[in-house]
């Protein structure tokens, strides 16, 4: 989704593999820290809240962010996101994946996107929904002390993953554009999300009207 919209734009995507369970999310921020010099972070959903949340406790280390349907800031609350993972966690304990995605109103590209991912997580994925459900992402505050160029891609159609937290992320970050795309772009169109992540990266990188140019 994210690796050919990246490779336009001259960078390399490399994609650690999820450590399913409890240990989800300091798998991914470990995985980061392995890596060597400084990077441009990137997710999608709760794999952009763990970017985000890198970027701050590494702000020397990270050059850009491109994030794709934040769900939430700082504690999930009620988030629509929070509380589809919950449910979806219940649904694969009881039905296992294919049960639970048979049970969904998903369009039937988004079962089948989920159905590839979630298989990779193995015995563990209902804990690993769990984990993601009910992690904080970083707060607005948290969010305006990275003074690097943020693209973020948002779906106008998505009741779960809302654009305006996408547009609340931007607002408060110092540098940042938001992209939007839609849901039913993206049943025909896969890399969508990626392409409209990595534009507004660009424009952030290259300066917007009526923003604060970023420092770095």
């Amino acid at each position: 989704m994210f690796e050919i919209p990246m490779a336009a734009a001259g960078i390399t995507v490399v994609t650690p593999a999820p450590v399913p369970g409890p240990s989800l999310a300091d798998a991914a921020l470990a995985a980061l820290s392995s890596s060597s010099g400084s990077v441009v972070v990137g997710g999608i959903s709760f794999g952009a809240h763990l970017a985000a949340e890198w970027a701050v406790a590494n702000p020397s280390r990270c050059v850009g962010l491109v994030l794709a349907l934040p769900a939430w800031h700082g504690e999930p609350g009620t988030a629509p996101a929070s509380r589809s993972a919950l449910l979806s966690a219940a649904a694969v304990r009881s039905s296992g994946v294919a049960g639970a995605l048979s049970g969904s109103e998903l369009p039937r590209w988004l079962a089948d996107e989920l159905a590839r991912a979630w298989h990779g997580y193995g015995d563990g994925l209902a804990e690993s929904l769990e984990v993601a459900a009910a992690r904080p992402a970083p707060t607005l505050a948290e969010l305006a002390t990275l003074d690097v160029p943020v693209g973020i891609a948002a779906c106008a159609d998505d009741p779960v993953h809302p654009a305006s937290v996408a547009d609340e992320w931007a607002t408060a970050l110092p540098c940042a554009s938001v992209c939007r795309t839609r849901l039913s772009i993206m049943g025909v169109d896969r890399e969508a999300l990626g392409r409209a992540a990595v534009l507004a990266f660009l424009r952030a990188a290259g300066g917007t009207p009526g923003r604060t140019p970023c420092r770095r």
